[in-house]
């Protein structure tokens, strides 16, 4: 297993760590490795853009969008001749 070493630590940041720690009866060292576990997750990367949006907003019920009717293209512009 791999050590990590956190240099020039707030010392407010290091004070409620302990105070986290304590609260769930564990080690300062162990409570770190439970908020990198929690914060890294599995490690896989979602499986595109929109599946990761729709997975962060499905809690609060989606989002409902109302898109425009689509309109024909116009003609694209000449650059062959010049007019007189």
């Amino acid at each position: 297993m791999a050590s990590i070493t956190i240099r020039n630590l707030n010392d407010d940041i290091k004070q409620r760590l302990r105070v986290r720690a304590a609260e769930h009866g564990r080690s300062m060292e162990e409570e770190v490795r439970d908020i990198l576990r929690r914060v890294m997750g599995d490690g896989a990367p979602p499986r595109n853009l929109a599946a990761a949006i729709r997975a962060r907003i499905a809690p609060f019920g989606g989002v409902e969008i109302d898109l425009p009717g689509r309109e024909p293209m116009r003609e694209p512009p000449s650059f062959g001749k010049r007019r007189a």
